[in-house]
């Protein structure tokens, strides 16, 4: 399996396979969503966007990156998500990195949203559909985000069939700037939980695909059964 680990403005055309990565914390806290009882999520290009979705669909739970806003019922923390009750609910979110990552890869025939929660599942998904090139968007810092990158190379290490030892490319992610960040309060919006959330490995036994739905960009969850265990 070929890999190849871009950051958002280094992707070029349409990559037949694109796994999009953002660990702090966008599609932690989209699998902790799933987790809660949502259906779908609704990955929205502007604030704007996703109050506007809102607007119009008044029962959909609008979520932002940092602090609490008007019209947004949620932030983007595994912390503060995780005790909330989204059974049936339609998500809408918008982050900094994440969504825009997944939007700009939307026309991908296969495109997978991934972290370290979904790690061994979106693995085992991209074996068993066989895919023979995988492009990696790497979200945070432009493409430097050290979480995200180690992440991205786990994921496909794994999806190689390749000895991984968790260990090192968590460590890597906790040694990041943004788990820092985090750890020290920098970024509003955060709950104290939401870095060893994020380092939560294979939490959830779901990958999740992003597809195009009546021209809207829709993760969705989609169980894999036999995910393989991590090795430690």
């Amino acid at each position: 399996m070929e890999s190849s680990f871009l950051g958002i403005d280094e992707v070029a055309g349409v990559p037949a396979v694109a796994v999009v990565v953002d660990v702090m914390r966008a599609f932690t806290v989209a699998a902790w969503a799933f987790e809660r009882g949502a259906e779908r999520i609704v990955l929205a290009g502007s604030l704007d966007e996703a109050l506007a979705l809102k607007a119009r669909q008044p029962g959909w739970v609008a979520l932002k990156d940092g602090a609490a806003a008007p019209g947004f019922d949620a932030v983007n923390s595994p912390g503060l998500l995780r005790d909330v009750d989204l059974g049936g609910r339609t998500v809408v979110q918008k982050t900094t990195a994440g969504t825009v990552g997944a939007l700009a890869v939307k026309d991908s025939p296969l495109v997978l949203c991934a972290a370290f929660v979904v790690a061994g599942a979106t693995a085992r998904l991209l074996r068993d559909r066989g895919c023979g090139s995988v492009t990696y968007v790497v979200t945070g810092e432009d493409g430097r985000a050290e979480e995200d990158r180690a992440c991205a190379e786990y994921i496909a290490a794994r999806a190689a069939g390749d000895g991984a030892d968790a260990g090192a490319f968590l460590r890597r992610a906790a040694g990041s700037r943004a788990a820092a960040e985090l750890a020290q309060g920098v970024r509003e919006g955060a709950h104290p939980d939401d870095v060893a959330l994020c380092l939560e490995l294979d939490r959830f036994s779901f990958a999740m695909v992003a597809s195009q739905e009546d021209s809207l960009t829709v993760l969705r969850p989609v169980a894999v059964p036999g995910a393989d265990r991590p090795t430690h």
